[in-house]
């Protein structure tokens, strides 16, 4: 009965070295696996601070554009109204002088009878004189 003891006890000495050799194995891959994730994400950080950095200097330009189109936006504005102004003011001068163009035109219509009338006077003066100039 001893050796069947014996036996059991070697099985079970056989049964956890066989287990202890898989679950050092197991674990050699698992540290492997470990180290290529570590070294992996050491990289990523590296990536991500360059992309940090590039990100934060696109930023900067960003918002130095920005600013510069909002400062060209306003100057533009500023020729814009006065360019508005150009327009109003010619606008002005035309209206002026379609006025005096009807007044002009209004004064002409008004006066035309008297100009008609003064027009047949001088023509019977200068008949009269005419006649008087035969006479003599």
């Amino acid at each position: 009965m001893i050796i069947i003891l014996y036996i059991a006890a070697l099985i079970a000495a056989v049964a956890f070295a066989v287990l202890a050799i898989f679950l050092a194995r197991t674990l050699t891959a698992v540290r492997r696996t470990m180290n290529n994730v570590a070294d992996t994400l050491e990289g990523v950080e590296k990536q991500m601070e360059g992309i940090t950095l590039e990100t934060t200097a696109l930023l900067n330009k960003t918002n130095k554009l920005a600013e510069d189109v909002g400062e060209k936006s306003q100057k533009l504005n500023t020729l814009v109204d006065g360019v508005k102004g150009i327009g109003d003011s010619v606008q002005e001068f035309n209206q002026s002088l379609r006025s005096v163009s009807r007044s002009f035109s209004q004064s002409a219509n008004d006066h035309n009878e008297t100009a008609a009338q003064a027009m047949k006077w001088g023509q019977v003066a200068i008949n009269l004189w005419k006649k008087a100039k035969k006479d003599n």
